[in-house]
């Protein structure tokens, strides 16, 4: 049992035999002291003032006296106002320490067969382009928070939805038909999705001409725009599409394959994936038929031109359009579609929605139809909204092709990754292992500099800041973890083993670091609570920043004494298991070698 623990069941005995209240062990929840008081644990003691009929000192003070006379983990306490800091029997922290070292998988709850689903739905991306920086985020915060909440003990399903309809999809059929020449990946020796995403911007090029040509002529800007024969052969396109031409339907077939394709590869060295994949193409029409059910049963209402719309006045919101006039879908009706297609996939008990901030009033407005249309999860549905991300040079725009493309940011992050290694000069690799070293901290450095940022903020991703093995990186971060392994290497291969240290008596420091890691579980469950991947990171940031400091002040492997030497292995090993299980709730991988 972890010392926590022993102390919120202490407290909870003490309570009802001071005062008669009978309270619950896990809503007592024993705070790490601040470092200015003397106590290695604090109890908040508000809760039972009134039952007692005293101040929150004299409550605190009793409290204190009886667990020191009954709890042979208490050493002394202090009171300050409501605060009761416990200082524990140092012997404690030992066993606090074996318990770590033979808990499998410490700090992470498993799901069984009654744990709520949570359905998590990242990356979304459109067929018309690659992968940019912004999918970055995406993917990893969707991954992560995935990753967390299985850890949190829930059942999780991952999704994806691929925006692979629309007109944006067909500005990129439209160019590949015009000015293309057949040309394949293969043809090109091109990714998929690269290929698509250049036919896009050159649709953009030749619109943008097409209009000053036409203002040029007297035009406004919007009379061009509704005037564009490019714009009106798209348009064109896009109703040929819905009404399933042959031709069309099978160049969108071909095109999309290819993307599907780059998509793949890209997600695969990202070190994300999905459980189920869901596409618009197939949810635009569940979406219609599940809002024309809605109009039957007078939740939503049609106007004079046939277009459908929900009135969400009683809200607060304003009215939405869910059909157009000439029954074509929008995003929110495609929304619908994909949630109905999902309930009756998975019996869902929560859906979050990884989608950056400039959506937030559309999910406002997606749970309040949701909730009417009558799916449980409709009202508690959470939009996971996150911020934007640039670069140093500023915001990207797809069109104009100026987007910082996913492959090339890996690309040149392990690149970076391989060039401050070789600067450093250090380790005995060959070329493969120098290779998969600099993926592992390249990407490391990438993943964690995106996921260490609270998710709701907007950012700057700075590759060369990313990749400093100093301060809070990801480089910094692994390369504890491998000097680590280094040491525990050199431990087994001179024989010494991390046993036999429970009657050593660990000093300050040292409780520190086995305290710190004493509170991963609770940083797992409150991550899991706030939906936060920075706040697994910056934990384990804190962790091994106080872990080096350890590590500078004690000797290991030249600790003379067999039972010292065999509490510091012990600690090793113990911050060496947290960080590996930290930073895979991340999607970082740790090398045993740097």
């Amino acid at each position: 049992m972890s010392i926590d623990n022993i102390i919120a069941q202490a407290v909870a005995h003490a309570v009802k035999a001071l005062y008669g209240v009978d309270a619950d062990p896990s809503s007592i929840v024993p705070q790490t002291t601040k470092k200015e008081f003397e106590g290695n644990l604090t109890i908040v003691v508000f809760p039972w003032v009134k039952a007692a009929r005293k101040s929150p000192e004299a409550v605190g003070t009793e409290i204190g006296d009886w667990l020191v006379a009954n709890e042979p983990a208490v050493n002394r306490f202090n009171v300050i106002k409501g605060f009761l800091n416990i200082v524990i029997e140092p012997t404690y922290f030992t066993s606090m320490l074996r318990h770590i070292e033979e808990t499998p998988d410490y700090g992470f709850k498993k799901a069984d067969a009654d744990s709520p689903l949570v359905m998590v739905e990242y990356s979304s991306p459109n067929t018309n382009k690659p992968l940019h920086l912004g999918h970055i985020r995406n993917n990893l915060l969707g991954y992560s928070l995935a990753q967390i909440l299985k850890a949190c003990g829930n059942r999780v399903v991952k999704t994806n939805i691929v925006n692979d309809r629309g007109i944006h999809i067909c500005k990129s059929m439209l160019a590949w038909r015009k000015w293309g020449e057949g040309a394949t990946p293969e043809s090109t020796g091109k990714k998929g999705d690269h290929l698509i995403g250049d036919f896009y911007v050159l649709f953009d090029k030749h619109y943008k001409a097409e209009l000053k040509e036409l203002m040029d002529k007297g035009m406004t800007q919007e009379e061009a725009e509704k005037a564009s024969p490019l714009m009106l052969e798209a348009r064109e396109m896009l109703r040929r599409w819905e009404q399933k031409d042959p031709e069309i339907r099978s160049l969108w077939e071909m095109m999309n394959n290819w993307v599907y394709a780059g998509f793949d590869e890209t997600y695969k060295r990202l070190g994300v994936d999905f459980d189920k994949i869901y596409y618009e193409s197939n949810t635009y029409l569940e979406g219609k038929d599940k809002v024309l059910e809605g109009l039957e049963k007078g939740i939503m209402y049609r106007k004079d031109d046939g277009s459908v719309w929900a009135d969400l006045t009683d809200a607060g919101l304003d009215h939405k359009l869910l059909l157009r006039s000439d029954g074509t879908s929008v995003y929110m009706t495609q929304d619908i579609g994909t949630a109905k297609l999902r309930y009756q996939d998975y019996p869902i008990d929560k859906m979050i929605y990884v989608v950056g901030n400039e959506q937030n009033y559309h999910f406002q407005v997606l749970s309040l139809l949701l909730d009417r249309l009558g799916f449980k999860w409709g009202k508690d549905l959470v939009h996971f909204s996150y911020g934007m991300v640039e670069l140093p040079e500023g915001k990207m725009k797809s069109r104009e092709g100026t987007v910082v493309d996913a492959d090339d940011l890996m690309d040149e992050m392990i690149q970076g990754a391989r060039e401050v290694s070789a600067e450093r000069g250090k380790g005995d690799f060959t070329p493969e292992e120098a290779d998969e070293i600099a993926r592992i901290v390249g990407m490391g450095a990438l993943k964690y500099f995106l996921l260490k940022v609270d998710p709701r903020k907007n950012m700057t991703f700075n590759p060369k800041e990313s990749i400093d093995f100093n301060g809070n990186t990801g480089p910094f971060i692994q390369y504890t973890y491998a000097r680590i392994r280094s040491v525990l290497r050199k431990a087994a291969e001179a024989g010494y083993t991390a046993t036999g240290y429970d009657m050593v008596e660990p000093n300050e420091k040292k409780i520190s670091l086995i305290q710190h890691l004493a509170d991963f579980p609770a940083t797992v469950a409150e991550a899991g609570r706030i939906y936060s991947p920075a706040l697994i990171a910056n934990y384990v940031y804190d962790l091994v920043k106080e872990y080096n400091q350890f590590y500078h002040d004690y000797t290991i492997l030249n600790e003379p004494d067999a039972a010292v030497r065999a509490l510091r292995l012990a600690l090793s090993q113990c911050v060496a298991g947290v960080v590996r299980s930290g930073m895979s709730l991340l999607g970082i991988e740790v090398p045993e070698r740097m």
